[in-house]
């Protein structure tokens, strides 16, 4: 672990630990990720940014000479409470340009307003628009980061079983379980740098409205895979979401998938936001780039 993530990490888990603790509505929640995203990835990149594309609510991000052959759908993180293609643009934007190809990012409904499974139907609705828009599923690869990469597993179990899968996906520290059943909410509740635990039941009634937390379509670890393409994961060692790759890694293993997990020691949730600040932000996004370059 880096001195610079040790120190980033210190100083922000009291804050952000203490906003979470008290929040008692998704209103301060959504400022401060908006907060944390304009304080995040401080270099600004080269990238043309273009905003409701598809005809759907959302941003495309598209580095110069980039690769217009492939794309990344890419869904936002924010617990499906908070978060947007705005919060997170310089994140895709970075990614965008270590894999040198378009990134798109939906702006999908959000909780509690609209509870899931509004979220995975906007998910379906962008991934056909894109199918029609000319790409093939082959030519699509999806992820995304915390509740946004639990997003793309529960589309990619979808996309498995209509038999028209993507090129491979990939999540960052993924929310995959909603019945709150890992173990590391346990093991990890005082060494998470952000997160209390015990607000973990709030979030869900929040989000929830009347799906089980066992539905397939908000939880993919209780999904099918069937003929599933590779999967990146990477988490945070000591977050309280660590077991739910973890556990999404051996379920898709089960289901015949190959699996990369990758557990970074002392990380932040969602580390990768912090690329400019510490080396293993960089690291992590790197290393999804390569994955992702690898599939096709």
């Amino acid at each position: 672990m880096s001195l610079r993530m040790r120190l980033v990490s210190g100083a922000l888990s009291p804050v952000v630990r203490a906003a979470f603790t008290h929040a008692q509505n998704p209103v301060p929640l959504r400022d401060g990720v908006d907060l944390a995203a304009k304080l995040s990835l401080p270099v600004q990149l080269s990238a043309e940014v273009t905003h409701d594309a598809l005809g759907l609510p959302g941003m495309w991000i598209r580095p110069p000479d980039c690769d217009d052959e492939r794309v990344i759908l890419f869904f936002h993180g924010g617990g499906y409470i908070a978060g947007s293609p705005e919060t997170h643009k310089r994140l895709a934007s970075r990614l965008a340009q270590l894999a040198n190809r378009p990134v798109f990012l939906p702006a999908y409904r959000l909780a509690p307003e609209h509870p899931l499974p509004a979220a995975f139907e906007d998910a379906l609705v962008v991934w056909d628009a894109l199918v029609a828009s000319g790409y093939s599923p082959q030519e699509i690869t999806i992820g995304g980061d915390s509740a946004g990469g639990g997003l793309a597993l529960t589309l990619l179990a979808e996309l498995c079983q209509r038999g028209a899968p993507p090129a491979g996906a990939f999540g960052w520290s993924p929310f995959t379980d909603l019945t709150l059943s890992s173990p590391s909410f346990e093991t990890n509740a005082e060494r998470d740098h952000f997160f209390p635990p015990e607000r973990a039941r709030d979030l869900t009634a929040m989000i929830l409205g009347s799906s089980s937390p066992e539905d397939p379509q908000v939880s993919p670890i209780f999904a099918r895979f069937p003929n599933c393409p590779p999967v990146l994961l990477q988490a945070s060692e000591c977050e309280i979401l660590r077991d739910d790759s973890v556990r999404m890694a051996a379920h898709l293993r089960e289901e015949g998938a190959e699996v990369v997990l990758r557990l970074t020691e002392g990380a932040p949730h969602v580390w990768q936001m912090f690329d400019g600040f510490f080396p293993e932000a960089r690291q992590a996004i790197e290393e999804t780039a390569e994955f992702l370059k690898a599939l096709n």
